[in-house]
């Protein structure tokens, strides 16, 4: 199965219940509230009748909540796609904290796995997972994941908690044999990162990766690195979302009715602030394109950056959640390091490259240092990034 084929992002929520309280979760879990079979049925038809032009594939996501926790309802949405023939290519997907997983669930799953896959949230070692997950870290079966889907990765999300072991964590998890790590973002919400303290802390973690994504470049770079910084050499930005949001992807909630992406649901805002924001055009480009940002930011090309988590901290989905400016840009001189290092030590190309690629990534990676190295140099001697 190739999942670049698939370019319709549907999610489903089956359950607002949870088993966790992780600490940066912004989603309101209430007991007891799930989807019925026949409202996923109904869903179900509507996805595959009312797919966007073009589509060539459809991603069926099953998210919650903890979705395991419908266990048996996803079987049945299963069984029912599977029987009605849909002519779209299309593949199933569950996001999942791994805590709950039995025996049973294993084979099922195992013996569908060309077909359906697991997702697993895991933020590093135990002691990093266990104060953001809720103890749960024990609970995982961490090598059934790795043995099912080598391919998948797992998700790693940042709080003020995993930042001091940054390095530690991602490294853990390669050794673990996990090949991609993915979500590598500080969490959404109303956090300062502005602050000093966390330069100074996640300066010697980024210095660190570097060193270890250079020594082993055959591995995956985890998706806090895996920027391709050439796109900040052209000139001007291409004007668009950063995300699929209310076009290629699509969130359903319990009672059926259908959001933009998973972070825009009443378990996230008031009912008055939803009826708000369905009436936004979001095939406007214009409405989530910051101007500040697109007019005067080098890195705005790959600077990530949530439409639902601005619009949760700045009601407004045009205006970018600025307190992870000063990280971002400090996470890019790093990447323009590694970069560099990469290059001067295979004295080759960058992956997926040809000679425009290299010449533009050079010249993206002179772009960062001259715009942002200042701007650091009371935390961090010169030595730290290559010249």
């Amino acid at each position: 199965m190739d999942e670049n084929q698939f370019n319709y992002y549907t999610s489903i929520c089956v359950t607002h219940n949870c088993n966790l309280n992780c600490i940066y979760c912004y989603q309101k879990h209430s007991q007891g509230l799930s989807m019925s079979l026949e409202k996923a049925q109904h869903i179900m038809d509507f996805i595959f009748n009312n797919a966007p032009p073009k589509t060539t594939g459809v991603h069926i996501g099953f998210i919650g909540g903890e979705p395991l926790l419908e266990f048996d309802l996803i079987k049945d949405i299963f069984s029912f796609v599977r029987k009605k023939n849909m002519v779209l290519p299309y593949y199933f997907f569950a996001s999942t904290n791994g805590t709950i997983l039995t025996e049973e669930m294993k084979q099922w799953f195992q013996e569908r796995k060309q077909i359906f896959i697991l997702g697993l949230s895991l933020d590093g070692r135990k002691e990093t997972h266990d104060i953001n997950r809720s103890n749960s870290f024990d609970k995982i079966d961490i090598g059934y994941f790795i043995e099912t889907w080598p391919q998948q990765g797992v998700k790693m999300t940042l709080s003020e908690y995993s930042l001091p072991n940054l390095a530690r964590d991602i490294k853990y998890l390669h050794k673990l044999g996990i090949k991609n790590i993915y979500g590598v973002n500080l969490y959404e919400g109303n956090i300062d990162w502005t602050k000093d303290e966390y330069i100074e802390i996640l300066i010697p973690q980024l210095k660190e990766l570097v060193e270890f994504y250079t020594e082993n470049n055959q591995l995956s770079l985890n998706q806090l690195f895996d920027a391709k910084i050439d796109y900040c050499d052209f000139k001007p930005h291409e004007r668009k979302k950063w995300c699929g949001i209310g076009e290629s992807t699509a969130f359903f909630d319990i009672d059926g009715k259908k959001y933009p992406c998973p972070l825009v649901t009443p378990m996230t805002f008031q009912k008055d602030v939803l009826d708000k924001i369905m009436k936004v055009n979001f095939a406007d480009a214009n409405e989530f394109i910051d101007e500040e940002c697109y007019n005067n930011c080098y890195i705005y090309p790959i600077c990530p950056t949530c439409s639902g988590g601005n619009y949760l901290v700045n009601k407004s989905f045009k205006t970018k959640n600025k307190s992870k400016c000063r990280i971002q840009k400090l996470v890019a001189l790093f990447i323009a390091d590694l970069h560099s290092k990469r290059i001067i030590k295979t004295m080759d190309k960058v992956p997926g490259d040809n000679d425009q690629v290299l010449f533009h990534t050079i010249e993206a990676i002179k772009g960062i240092r001259s715009n942002y190295l200042n701007e650091y140099k009371k935390f961090f001697d010169n030595s730290v990034v290559v010249k």
